[in-house]
């Protein structure tokens, strides 16, 4: 139950992307441990390297709300002005910034099921 609002909310902010040079819109809404949701769409800029994922903008919006545990997000991505139909999973820096906060148990949800974070950043990167 709780997945499928997540991913109601996914799909509502992905409305709200500014993708104008790759033209792929994508929502998330990331689910804190204490019960509040957490939206992001991507944000793309003319210099490409300056644009930010809307998983991470999800995460980067609860942690200035002071949040900084998580129990799971879903995820949702499309060409833009189409329903999507296809799973779209985290890049790698998205995954990275997933593995900062969540551990191998953290859900990412898409589309065709509920992933593991540790299946999808099996070697993460941890500065020791």
């Amino acid at each position: 139950m709780m997945y499928h609002a997540l991913m109601q909310a996914a799909e509502r902010v992905r409305r709200k992307a500014y993708c104008p040079y790759s033209h792929f819109a994508v929502g998330a809404a990331l689910l804190a441990e204490d019960g509040t949701i957490y939206t992001g769409c991507n944000v793309e800029n003319g210099s490409y390297s300056l644009g930010c994922c809307a998983e991470r903008v999800a995460f980067f919006k609860a942690v200035s709300d002071g949040r900084k545990k998580f129990q799971a997000i879903a995820i949702c991505g499309a060409p833009e002005g189409e329903e999507p139909d296809k799973p779209c999973p985290p890049c790698g820096a998205c995954r990275q910034v997933m593995a900062e906060f969540c551990g191998d148990d953290f859900e990412v949800v898409l589309s065709d099921r509920i992933h593991l974070l540790g299946a999808l950043l099996p070697t993460r990167f941890k500065l020791e």
